[in-house]
């Protein structure tokens, strides 16, 4: 079949759907060849031919030649053979170009329909490429719509999403508001490729940084961590490579300039910009920021950390709905405990009251004792009921005959002499501490004549 449109429509579907010429020729040939399946019978003995530079295509049925055809679709008698080619003999195989007006019009409109959906396969296909390798990057679309509470985006090339629970709960939008997003996720549909949006992320809020902040970008300021209260809150740590860089300074921009687009970009969410630093007492001090921290208790094994303040600075520092403290933990990786000084003192006496009660049990010496009580454990019971292998991360009991000792040695304690009530025990001691003092009040003076007189006698 001669068709010089061939060459322009194949360059055209090529150029339309932005998929490589080869592809749309191996279509068309895969289509054919269906098309002479539906018509001649579901053998594998065809063959296409496409010449798509002058426009030529042909298909082709290799046949063997027989006395007696049974199956036509692989068979041709000898007498038909020498008509196709005079040299012909029983047993060859002869290739017979097939006519395109035997095809049929069904199969003919199947063979569009095989071209035109694996097209649109490879279509997606390389959209799903172009989008799974840009996941993590920022990408903008319009409203198309909202369905079901997620908002759909037109990119141009590929539909998008932001699901409900990846959107700022206070934003609305309308169709054909843009909107911006951190792609997180690509997944294939029957309807192509869906780029999947995040208003929410930290990782949204890292790469807005990068975009706004030339420094982030060049390498100078490095972002060490993020942690976000959506359209709320967020901390960001900073640190600088280069000593005449501030790193807040820089993120701040010029009169707030830099971080002001950024908030105005997430909905009016308010942003603390924290110094890094490899030192964890004063970096948890700086991400309780805007409370004064007045002194900081770590501990590295647990990475957990206390952390003093004066009693006008304790809701500051939680914040509220304990915000500030829930961010400053994320943003650290630390676990905090905010209390008051006055709060931090009757904490320590109730542990050297542990202390005191677990050096009662055989095995037990001072340092365990203390390493207990500062890793948590605040009864014998608790000690007793432990698991072997929460015990083992006890400094001192890191074996596991050691850690079992203690377990088995606080059981064999609570059997003897049940447990020990220490809120019972600190109030009698406070009890008797208060009777005595109240007792040197009320012990009558001496006057310096009386002595005089004892004196004397």
């Amino acid at each position: 079949m001669n068709n010089a449109n061939i060459v322009e429509a194949l360059g055209q579907i090529a150029r339309e759907k932005n998929v490589d010429r080869e592809l749309v020729v191996q279509t068309l040939a895969d289509a054919l060849i269906s098309a002479a399946k539906r018509h001649y019978g579901n053998t594998e003995n065809y063959e296409v031919d496409i010449d798509a530079v002058q426009g030529k295509m042909a298909v082709y049925a290799r046949k063997t030649v027989v006395e007696e055809v049974v199956e036509p679709s692989m068979e041709i008698l000898l007498a038909d053979a020498r008509n196709i080619d005079p040299h012909a003999q029983l047993g060859s195989v002869l290739v017979q170009q097939l006519n395109f007006a035997d095809f049929g019009r069904n199969a003919i409109q199947t063979a569009k329909q095989i071209l035109i959906q694996r097209v649109r396969e490879a279509e997606r296909e390389r959209i799903y490429d172009e989008f799974i390798g840009r996941v993590g990057l920022v990408e903008s679309g319009t409203v198309q719509q909202i369905s079901h509470g997620d908002i759909i985006l037109n990119l141009g090339r590929a539909e998008a999403a932001v699901p409900y629970k990846e959107q700022i709960r206070r934003e609305r939008y309308r169709q054909g508001d843009a909107v911006r997003g951190y792609i997180y996720e690509v997944l294939k549909s029957s309807r192509g490729p869906q780029v999947l949006l995040s208003r929410t992320r930290p990782e949204f809020l890292r790469k807005l940084f990068a975009t706004e902040v030339p420094e982030i970008a060049e390498g100078i300021v490095e972002i060490h961590g993020v942690a976000r209260d959506p359209g709320e809150r967020a901390k960001i740590a900073v640190s600088s490579s280069d000593e005449r860089v501030d790193p807040v300074g820089a993120c701040v921009g010029v009169k707030g300039s830099r971080v002001q687009a950024i908030v105005r970009e997430l909905s009016g969410e308010r942003i603390d910009i924290v110094p890094w630093i490899d030192e964890p007492d004063i970096f948890i001090s700086r991400a309780l920021s805007p409370a004064t921290v007045v002194r900081c208790i770590t501990d590295s094994r647990r990475r957990h950390a206390v952390v003093i303040v004066e009693e006008d600075q304790l809701s500051l520092a939680i914040g509220k709905g304990g915000q500030n403290t829930k961010l400053a933990s994320q943003l650290t990786g630390w676990g905090l405990d905010i209390i008051t000084d006055g709060q931090y003192q009757e904490r320590r006496a109730k542990q050297e009251k542990y202390q005191q009660v677990f050096r009662q049990i055989d095995g037990i010496s001072e340092l365990i004792a203390l390493s207990l009580t500062t890793s948590g454990f605040d009864s014998i019971t608790a000690i007793s009921e432990a698991d072997t292998e929460l015990l083992q991360t006890v400094p001192g009991l890191e074996l596991a005959e050691t850690a079992q000792g203690v377990k088995v040695a606080a059981a064999a304690y609570l059997a003897e002499h049940g447990e020990v009530d220490i809120e019972a025990l600190i109030t009698a001691e406070e009890e008797a501490a208060g009777q005595k003092s109240e007792e040197v009040l009320a012990a009558p003076a001496v006057s310096g004549e009386d002595e005089t007189d004892q004196r004397a006698e």
